[in-house]
């Protein structure tokens, strides 16, 4: 499988920000990539004051390349760079070498459960 990291640095953006990237993601990005072709599936990832990161895997290297392509070109004005102030830090291709599911199965959801005092 094929992977994509698009990271962008939360050291400098202002407060809230996290709360705003988790709002974008549950209002409009989960749906955005719920229908896009050639998405196995996405992860949103972050380590609040540090980074807020989008974990694609891709069918195909022909797909994950197409995204990446598009992506790169729109990327300093992306909603995520908008919402934190700069553009991603790191776009990086990878490979996935294996996904497993555990005996608790998968969740998708638009949202997930967080630490409410994560929202200062």
């Amino acid at each position: 499988m094929y992977g994509l990291t698009v990271r962008w640095s939360l050291t400098d953006a202002p407060k809230g920000t996290l709360r705003a990237l988790r709002s974008y993601v549950e209002d409009e990005s989960f749906a955005k990539f719920a229908a896009l072709d050639g998405l196995r599936f996405k992860t949103w990832r972050a380590r609040k004051g540090e980074w807020f990161e989008g974990s694609y895997v891709f069918v195909s290297d022909a797909a994950r390349s197409a995204f990446q392509d598009s992506f790169e070109k729109v990327a300093a004005d992306s909603a995520g760079s908008k919402i934190i102030g700069s553009a991603p830090v790191t776009i990086e291709a990878y490979e996935v070498v294996a996904v497993v599911r555990g005996p608790a199965g998968f969740r998708s959801s638009a949202s997930f459960e967080h630490d409410k005092r994560d929202d200062d």
